[in-house]
């Protein structure tokens, strides 16, 4: 399922009311769904602030919602992700690491 449509679902929101807040029609709301036309920076913009989650995670470029989340992670030798000192860059960094991770071993 495409994550716009995930997540606009999760609020409980229809397409028309999400077109509202993106200054978009019904229509264009149900191209980006089915993935016939691509998001604006802007839209974007706005659907991580509504949805609380990273331009990433709607564009499926990750399966973490938020950079923030790594924090919680817990590694299976260490008992947790040292993310002491890293800002919102460095965690998207280790999280593209590892979804290549997990792509070069086909878990993804």
């Amino acid at each position: 399922m495409n994550r716009i449509k995930q997540l606009r679902e999760e609020l409980k929101i229809s397409q028309n009311e999400l077109g509202k807040k993106l200054n978009k029609t019904q229509q264009q709301i149900s191209l980006y769904e089915n993935g016939t036309n691509e998001l604006d920076l802007d839209g974007y913009l706005i659907l991580s602030k509504l949805f609380n989650c990273s331009i990433e995670y709607i564009a499926g470029k990750s399966d973490i919602r938020n950079p923030e989340e790594l924090k919680n992670i817990k590694h299976a030798n260490s008992g947790g992700l040292d993310t002491k000192g890293l800002d919102d860059e460095d965690l998207k960094e280790l999280q593209r690491q590892i979804d290549y991770i997990k792509k070069m071993k086909g878990k993804k």
